[in-house]
């Protein structure tokens, strides 16, 4: 411990510049993998509010929801027979304000549940992004194509959809929009709740997740980014002390000659990547949560604490891992030969 502080010590510069590169890689990598959260919540929140169960569409379908008709028989027997199961449809389309101002929703309807809003006809719930646009309770909202008038009753938080506010309306007045009778889609909560059942294909709720369009490329663009970084930085843990070691080969030998074990050499690199790794780690930790507070509110940045721990523990092994192999060298030093070649 004490030859690892006293080499950081010496040579500051070096483990400053290492420290600065994994401080900025790991501070992209957080703040990317808050905006891949951001965006997901942003494209399927009212799919990811909902607790771990099934989703079932029509198998004609081909695993689009707008394709999707669920049989009425089919809806009564599940919806009556399982406790919490939900039919419920969503199209999306457009209202507008007061000002005559077009504005894009996700239309949601749905039987009876405490997981979707329950509307009388007339009246429409919005997510609360449409609130700070300027659109308040008891203000009325038009769907020119059909006709339809609605007075805004409450606002809901964080119920997204495809990047488009939710706006729940009553049963009756969707199927006249929409021209259709049969809900869409039904949802069994409950991890076991699987069933098979003629006609309709079941999908967890990742799986359901992967059929919103434009959500699993998203995901995949930005998750494929935040696993590059953390390869980077794994990557430069391996270079840094690859070249150190390289530099050592002389005071490895001498060490070696007068005593030192292998094993200690490598707790020595070992300290000496976890002291800058955790210490790189807290200011990047830090200065995200501080971004989170001055990002603009319209900007869809969500980075939980869980996720904050999931990429410090991945880190740390990464660098763990860079690190051993490059000191793999240290095994192969014979003290003797080392230090003929005066490469102390």
């Amino acid at each position: 411990m004490s030859i690892a502080w006293k080499e950081i010590k010496k040579n500051k510069v070096r483990f400053f510049i290492l420290g600065s590169i994994i401080f900025l890689v790991s501070l992209l990598t957080f703040i990317i993998s808050g905006l891949a959260n951001g965006l997901s919540q942003d494209n399927a929140a009212l799919i990811k509010d909902l607790p771990s169960g099934q989703f079932y569409m029509n198998e004609d379908a081909e695993e689009n929801y707008n394709l999707s008709r669920i049989d009425d028989r089919i809806q009564e027997q599940i919806v009556h027979v399982q406790k919490d199961a939900v039919a419920f449809s969503i199209q999306m389309g457009f209202l507008n304000d007061e000002s005559d101002k077009q504005r894009s929703v996700a239309f949601v309807t749905s039987t009876d549940s405490k997981w979707f809003e329950q509307v009388a006809p007339g009246e429409i719930i919005l997510d609360r992004s449409l609130e700070k646009e300027g659109i308040k309770v008891g203000d009325t909202l038009t769907h020119k194509q059909n006709k339809s008038s609605f007075v805004v009753k409450k606002f809901v938080d964080q119920k997204k959809f495809s990047h488009a506010p939710v706006a729940y309306i009553n049963k009756e007045i969707y199927n006249e929009i929409y021209r259709a009778e049969e809900m869409q889609l039904l949802f069994t909560p409950g991890e076991d709740s699987t069933q098979n059942i003629k006609g309709l294909q079941s999908f967890s709720n990742k799986e359901f997740l992967n059929t919103i369009p434009s959500y699993s490329a998203e995901q995949m663009s930005l998750n494929m980014i935040v696993w590059f970084l953390i390869a980077i930085s794994g990557m430069l843990f391996g270079i840094f002390f690859y070249m150190m070691n390289v530099q050592k080969i002389g005071l490895y030998g001498i060490l070696k000659a007068i005593g030192v074990k292998t094993s200690d050499l490598f707790k020595m690199m070992w300290t000496q990547m976890l002291f800058i790794t955790i210490l790189s780690l807290t200011l990047s930790v830090g200065s995200s949560q501080l971004f989170n507070k001055v990002a603009p509110e319209d900007m869809p940045y969500h980075l939980t604490n869980e996720t904050t721990l999931q990429l410090s523990i991945v880190f740390l092994v990464i660098g763990f891992i860079g690190a051993t192999l490059s000191g793999l060298q240290i095994k192969r030093v014979e003290p003797l030969q080392a230090i003929q070649q005066g490469e102390v």
